[in-house]
C-alpha cells in the first residue's frame, strides 16, 4: 500500500537557519552588459533555483539575493560562468544550516 504524503516545501525550508556572510557574497553575478546572454541565462535561474533567489518583476527588472541560498549549486551547474562572476561555498560557520522537523 502506498501512503499519500503531502509535503509543504515552504514550511520545510522555513526551518533552516542562515548565518549570512554580509562581508563576502558567495555568489556574485556579472553585470548584464558583460554577459551577452544575460537575460536568457537569468531566466533559466528564475525557473530552476529551488530557493527562488533569482527574480524578474513585471517590468522585466532582475533581482538576486544570495542570503537565502541553499548551496545546492543549481545556478553553477546551469549557467557556469555565463552570468556568474563567481560561486563558492560560504566560509566556515556561514551559510545554511539544515533543520529537520
Amino acid at each position: 500500500m502506498i501512503k499519500d504524503i503531502t509535503v509543504n516545501v515552504d514550511a520545510k525550508l522555513s526551518l533552516n537557519r542562515y548565518d549570512v556572510d554580509e562581508e563576502a557574497a558567495h555568489i556574485e553575478l556579472k553585470e548584464p552588459d558583460a554577459a551577452p546572454d544575460f537575460d536568457r541565462e537569468f531566466d533559466k535561474l528564475v525557473l530552476a533555483c529551488p530557493a527562488g533567489l533569482y527574480k524578474r518583476d513585471a517590468d522585466g527588472r532582475t533581482s538576486f539575493d544570495y542570503a537565502g541560498c541553499l548551496e545546492c549549486g543549481t545556478c553553477r551547474i546551469l549557467c557556469g560562468t555565463t552570468i556568474l562572476d563567481h560561486w563558492n561555498y560560504p566560509g566556515p560557520t556561514k551559510g545554511v544550516e539544515y533543520r529537520w522537523g
